[in-house]
């Protein structure tokens, strides 16, 4: 039986925002969401939306139609104010060196696995309004609440090394990243990932990023639950 069997039932888990009475609505993504989607990635990715690298609109109807458990959507009164897309994998061995493309089939998600034991995280993002709320770790919560409904040994995501640029000529990717760890380098980016549990090591040339200078970091959370 495929995992994707566990879990059919559509999502919808409502949080609020700390210390106000904001509600947020976490779902699944249904294809009517596409264009506000689309909105939400042009102004969430803005330095990579000016060379293309944001979904287009037939790509999200794919991930769709393909594992519509493992997408999502964050919305308030309405408005989608984050998103994320997700796929199930195997990688073979389990810290195989890729890339984003590889991993994810040119974002088309035909390398989905509906037998695979990892729910890679393909994207997240979050209009910059709504940023340093907790919106990302809703959900990733909800991530890992389909991970462990799933019995999915683990989340896997490549993180941008978001202000690697400024520090390229002076430190290697690792070296920037253990002095985020130490709290030397401020980068959102890994910083937040840390924070929700992952752990991380680097790839090179993961995705085309001039922020990162292509590397990423590989970024594990493993399921407490998995038997």
């Amino acid at each position: 039986m495929n995992k994707e069997d566990d879990y059919k039932s559509p999502i919808s888990i409502t949080f609020t925002i700390p210390q106000t009475s904001i509600r947020v609505i976490i779902r699944n993504i249904r294809t009517a969401d596409i264009d506000k989607i689309l909105q939400l990635q042009q102004i969430s990715f803005a330095d990579m939306a000016s060379y293309g690298m944001v979904w287009p609109a037939s790509y999200l109807k794919k991930h769709i139609h393909i594992f519509p458990q493992g997408q999502f959507c964050a919305e308030i009164n309405g408005e989608i104010v984050a998103s994320a897309s997700s796929l199930l994998v195997t990688l073979k061995p389990q810290y195989l060196h890729h890339t984003w493309h590889d991993i994810t089939g040119y974002g088309l998600f035909t390398t989905h696995d509906p037998k695979g034991d990892t729910l890679y995280g393909a994207d997240i993002s979050t209009h910059p309004k709504f940023q340093r709320k907790g919106i990302g770790t809703m959900l990733y919560n909800v991530r890992k609440s389909l991970a462990t409904r799933m019995n999915l040994r683990r989340i896997v995501i490549g993180g941008r090394l978001f202000n690697y640029y400024k520090y390229a000529n002076k430190l290697s990717a690792i070296e920037y990243s253990r002095k985020v760890i130490e709290g030397e380098i401020e980068d959102p980016v890994l910083s937040f990932q840390l924070k929700n549990g992952f752990k991380f090591k680097v790839l090179p040339n993961y995705l085309y990023d001039r922020r990162s200078i292509n590397y990423s970091n590989f970024l594990e959370w493993l399921n407490p639950h998995y038997h």
